[in-house]
């Protein structure tokens, strides 16, 4: 599927939207992702903390487990927003690390990430230019 302006409006109205159900306690940095199938289908993640900060979960990893525990294996693009909770997003908020892994694992270089603040700015990264050299199974064949 194509990412058209009116996908991304929607793809950033969704991260936007989708950050309100982040359970942020400790960190009190609230993310949300709206991440698009090729087949046009939208998850929603945000973040969940937890006391033992290692079982945190990122927006973008949920959005990509719940597709992908749903049969998805295919992607487009994914829109992020993150800042302080209750608050509107002043800053880009990029995927972390293990997040750009994720990405990998299921999408194509061109896949689009677009980072978004809550005023309608944006900007637009491919995988390859926040993960030039990523790890992935072509590595292990």
């Amino acid at each position: 599927m194509k990412v058209n302006d009116t996908i991304r409006t929607e793809l950033i109205n969704k991260a936007l939207e989708a950050r309100k159900a982040a359970y942020t306690p400790y960190s009190g940095y609230a993310v949300g992702a709206a991440l698009l199938t090729k087949a046009g289908k939208v998850y929603l993640g945000c973040n969940i903390e937890n006391a033992s900060f290692g079982a945190t979960n990122c927006a973008e990893r949920t959005a990509f487990f719940k597709a992908v525990s749903e049969g998805e294996r295919e992607f487009t693009a994914i829109a992020i927003a993150g800042g302080k909770a209750g608050e509107e997003t002043q800053e880009y908020a990029y995927p972390c690390g293990i997040c750009r892994q994720v990405m990998q694992e299921f999408c194509e270089k061109e896949f689009k990430i677009f980072v978004v603040k809550t005023n309608g700015e944006f900007e637009e990264h491919t995988l390859m230019e926040l993960l030039p050299h990523g790890f992935g199974g072509d590595n292990l064949t």
